[in-house]
């Protein structure tokens, strides 16, 4: 009886609710990648696009008269890059540790939630991108289209 005062609470030796803490961080961490960086300062959206509608046409340019295109300059790494990567590697940590705590036969909401919130997060974090990846392609085809009203000198 005296060694249960001083031995851990049951409940942080068992898998699942390692499992549900790992999925719920991986939802709160996809869910700040999302919000996340529209809290950093940067300009606005037309000095955005036009930058990339210059660029676009500096390496036409280039191309069109052979010159080599300049190297890009590599992209600055912020606390997102790594938040982007952490978040679906803690899903699946959620998922594994939900394994486990299901072979162990431990309480079926543990590891049931643990796989949830871990499945949820992998799926969020995939349909985000997705997201993204689509409105980046209408935002470059919507310039390619203007391009020559962009620079025009009329």
């Amino acid at each position: 009886m005296e060694n249960q005062i001083f031995d851990k609470p049951v409940i942080l030796r068992q898998w699942g609710f390692w499992a549900v803490i790992a999925g719920a961080a991986a939802l709160i961490l996809v869910f700040a990648q999302m919000a996340g960086p529209s809290f950093e300062a940067k300009p606005s959206a037309a000095v955005q696009i036009g930058e990339i509608a210059g660029e676009i046409k500096r390496s036409a340019w280039r191309s069109f008269f052979g010159l080599a295109n300049e190297a890009p300059a590599p992209a600055p790494v912020s606390v997102w890059t790594y938040v982007s990567f952490a978040a679906p590697i803690l899903g699946v940590i959620a998922i594994v540790l939900s394994l486990v705590s299901g072979v162990l036969r431990e309480n079926k909401r543990f590891y049931t939630y643990g796989a949830g919130l871990g499945i949820a997060a992998i799926v969020f974090h995939f349909l985000w991108w997705v997201a993204l990846l689509i409105a980046g392609v209408v935002l470059l085809v919507a310039i390619i289209e203007n391009i020559g009203d962009i620079f025009s000198f009329s």
